[in-house]
């Protein structure tokens, strides 16, 4: 059954791209919107997907792969 509009809340999750140190990427990855902006822009984001990269690679018995970059998905390029 499909749902209402206006049903599905918007702006709850963040998206960013992720490079890491062996130049492999994974694009959209989500970021709660809450934890972001203020003083810190989107610094809080880098953490918080290092941490669901620990918590995958404990399941998966594989090494966590270093952080090299991130960038919010859509946003312009300086």
């Amino acid at each position: 059954m499909p749902k209402k509009p206006g049903t599905n809340p918007k702006g709850e999750f963040a998206f960013f791209n992720v490079v890491y140190e062996d130049d492999s990427q994974r694009s959209n990855r989500r970021v709660p919107s809450e934890l972001l902006g203020g003083l810190d822009g989107d610094a809080p984001a880098r953490a918080f997907i290092a941490e669901q990269d620990r918590e995958i690679a404990e399941k998966s018995g594989r090494p966590a792969l270093k952080i090299k970059s991130i960038s919010r998905v859509g946003a312009k390029k300086k």
